[in-house]
């Protein structure tokens, strides 16, 4: 498997600006690792973070299209899986070659995830899986599921920690250019709600346009990041570099 972990693939949270490419984003490499691991008329299945969402899961679904013929992706064709045909689609994970685990709420991502039985089909897939924000976050053993919405961070029965589908032990935080100065529920999303709960963890905060390639089970970040661990933050790449995770 391949496993790209993303934060943004296509453009840049909150932000009104236009992009000035097409496609998938190709800062710190991300299209050409891609060609790189791309089978020639790949069949694709997207797979939504809210299954009932159908308008918009169907919208997601022909962006997709759009941003892989714009990046000179080939495909065969581009499935949208949700509330609607989750279950059959889910049991024919091996007819395709690329997997997209699309962005939403994580938690309500992650109990589609597990009422579909993807934790156990996923893990035998060998092809592309791109995980986008909520999408990346579920792809660790051990979701950290980030406070998000009003309420979240001051509820007791909100489970900031959740099974997740085991493809990596990296635990994402996306947006981070854009959610670093959050405040919610009357706190700082980072530093009253976040670090707190790195004690014991490492949550990997990249901003848009920086991702997690795994290959083999060889992480290695690709662009600006930051380590959040022990109820602290440093710096760990830049953009434009690398660094290779080590979760020993």
């Amino acid at each position: 498997m391949k496993l790209y972990l993303t934060s943004s693939p296509t453009g840049t949270y909150r932000s009104i600006e236009p992009e000035d490419f097409k496609g998938f984003n190709p800062a710190n490499d991300m299209t050409e690792h891609l060609r790189e691991d791309w089978r020639e008329g790949s069949k694709c299945l997207i797979i939504a973070a809210d299954p009932n969402s159908r308008m918009g899961n169907n919208v997601m679904r022909f962006y997709f299209e759009k941003v892989l013929g714009e990046t000179g992706l080939s495909i065969s064709g581009l499935d949208l899986c949700d509330g609607r045909n989750a279950e059959e689609l889910v049991k024919r994970l091996h007819e395709y070659d690329m997997i997209i685990l699309g962005g939403g709420h994580v938690p309500t991502q992650n109990t589609f995830f597990w009422k579909i039985g993807l934790p156990g089909k996923i893990r035998e897939f060998d092809g592309i899986v791109m995980g986008i924000s909520a999408g990346s976050m579920n792809c660790a053993g051990t979701v950290y599921a980030q406070p998000e919405l009003p309420g979240e961070s001051v509820s007791r029965a909100y489970p900031r920690y959740l099974k997740g589908l085991s493809l990596t032990q990296c635990n994402v935080l996306p947006h981070y250019q854009a959610v670093k100065d959050d405040i919610l529920d009357g706190k700082r999303l980072m530093e009253d709600i976040t670090y707190p709960d790195s004690v014991g963890h490492r949550f990997y905060a990249i901003p848009d346009g920086s991702y997690i390639l795994q290959r083999e089970g060889e992480p290695v970040i690709h662009g600006e990041a930051y380590l959040i661990a022990e109820g602290g933050i440093r710096q760990i790449s830049k953009e434009g570099g690398t660094f290779q995770i080590r979760e020993d």
